[in-house]
């Protein structure tokens, strides 16, 4: 099959009024669980029929399966072990990025390249002045779970006469677990709402679909109980309202004939919140929904295999809007950090970069993927987790391609510490009860919390990880080569943890 590939303009500042306009949207710890994807039970039908427009990339992955970790890795183009976002942003937590990479943060760069901005929903990053948005729009009833009422909130900026194309970074807070469980279940271990209201009641504005526990699909990363049946269907019933919300900005796109000329980016943070998934660097955490919508090429559904990650996304935005400096991968706007915070001491003062230069993005632009099955290059990807909250230090590195996947467990002597709201999951604490051998997917309770250092994994033959190759003679050599290629991806990073290899 030929695709056609329209001409794109060539800088921000050639565009005309309302020409190529983006809207990033990112939600909170959602897997591929999309009709798109084959998913036969969600009903997810505005973020389909996008689909059918649409690159529907089988290969994309989170680089860290944390919310405030792989946020900002989305929104600087770097990985979070070099840019100083080693965890959560909030409360005692108190992680944040180094201020040098103010020069290379997309909102930025994208208000310095001529766009308005904005910004709606969860956020988890900081400091503001290097993830500063033009406008943060005001939010209403409970926190990011409304999605329509998001959606109605951006109609005004969507639809705002402007010589300026815009930018809009539209953060869900679902399906993100929620701190209320199921008060009308009569089990002892009550599912978690996900953001649900209780006895089945609707938000304002949406038309809540429910889910039956017996007939939800079970992912092979957790088990097939009760207990994970009817968090799965909360969980799905959070999904669907994203897709409303979603189908809002559409509507309001095509009100404002702006849906020809605005790219559409559907992704999320990381995979689902369940153990197994969420804050791990197994697939069920790493592999994440991946749809991009661009209407300056011809618009047909293509399943692509080329292998992304979010490090990708800043530098293919920029790309998209003409505007990358391709030759440094930098933002064309770029500026000297020290010049930028010349005479301001709160940052003159401060660690403004760890010792680390961040002049170029570590990720590459996809955007010649688009359109196409297959992209020369885009072949594998890398993960790096540290912390998710302050309390659970658990570094991880991982690299994996179409063939293998290695995940270096550098605190392997510990057991794998527990997101507090994962460790109090129903689905997680039916297991516990059970005791050390009882199954969680492919590992045993003691086997999901005390790992081996390194976890190598034939990944077409083992998709869901269950049999770690790395102490079999027969892998030694490929496990020294993707251990090389751990220590090389660090190296280019600037990550701190490569002395790990010699003094652990």
């Amino acid at each position: 099959m030929k695709y056609i590939i329209l001409p794109l303009l060539a800088a921000a500042s050639c565009l005309q009024a309302a020409e190529k306009n983006v809207i990033l949207i990112v939600t909170d710890d959602e897997s591929k669980t999309l009709g798109c994807y084959g998913d036969p039970i969600a009903v997810t039908p505005a973020i389909d029929a996008l689909a059918e427009e649409s690159t529907i990339f089988n290969n994309a992955f989170a680089t860290t399966a944390s919310c405030s970790a792989s946020r900002s890795v989305i929104l600087t183009g770097t990985y979070n072990h070099a840019n100083g976002q080693f965890g959560h942003a909030h409360h005692y937590h108190k992680f944040v990025t180094f201020y040098d990479l103010v020069s290379l943060s997309l909102p930025n760069a994208m208000s310095r390249s001529g766009y308005r901005t904005a910004r709606i929903g969860k956020y988890h990053v900081a400091p503001e002045e290097v993830y500063r948005f033009d406008q943060v729009l005001p939010m209403k009833g409970v926190y990011g779970r409304n999605n329509v009422e998001m959606a109605k909130t951006c109609e005004a900026f969507i639809k705002e006469k402007s010589d300026k194309p815009f930018f809009l970074y539209f953060a869900t807070n679902d399906p993100h677990r929620s701190k209320g469980i199921d008060q009308s279940s009569d089990d002892e271990l009550k599912a978690n709402m996900f953001g649900n209201l209780q006895n089945k009641e609707h938000y304002e504005g949406v038309e809540e679909v429910f889910y039956d526990p017996e007939t939800v699909p079970v992912p092979e990363f957790l088990p097939d109980t009760n207990e994970s049946r009817k968090e799965l269907a909360q969980y799905y019933q959070s999904v669907s309202r994203i897709d409303q919300g979603v189908g809002l900005l559409i509507q309001y796109l095509k009100e404002a004939d702006l849906y020809d000329k605005t790219m559409i980016i559907f992704t999320a943070d990381h995979g689902m919140a369940f153990p197994g998934a969420k804050t791990t660097v197994y697939e069920g955490g790493m592999q994440v929904p991946f749809i991009v919508y661009n209407p300056y090429v011809t618009r047909e559904k293509v399943f692509s295999d080329a292998m992304i990650n979010h490090a990708d996304i800043a530098p293919t935005i920029l790309d998209f809007a003409g505007v990358l400096d391709k030759e440094n991968n930098r933002p064309k706007a770029w500026i000297d950090p020290a010049d930028y915070w010349e005479g301001k001491p709160h940052a003159m003062s401060a660690n403004r970069n760890g010792g680390i230069k961040f002049d170029h993005y570590h990720g590459a632009s996809w955007l010649h993927a688009l359109g196409k099955e297959q992209a020369e290059g885009e072949d594998e990807t890398y993960a790096s987790h540290t912390f998710h909250e302050i309390t659970m230090y658990y570094p991880m590195r991982v690299v994996r391609d179409a063939e293998y996947k290695l995940i270096w467990n550098v605190a392997h002597d510990q057991p794998y510490p527990f997101a507090s709201d994962l460790w109090v999951a129903s689905t997680w604490q039916a297991q516990l009860a059970k005791g050390a051998e009882a199954k969680y997917g492919p590992w045993t309770v003691d086997g999901y919390q005390y790992r081996p250092e390194f976890e190598l994994f034939d990944i077409q033959a083992d998709p869901w990880e269950s049999n770690n190759l790395a102490d079999d003679p027969k892998y030694a050599e490929i496990l020294k080569k993707y251990q090389k290629k751990i220590k090389d991806f660090q190296k280019e990073t600037d990550d701190p943890w490569l002395l790990k290899w010699d003094y652990e």
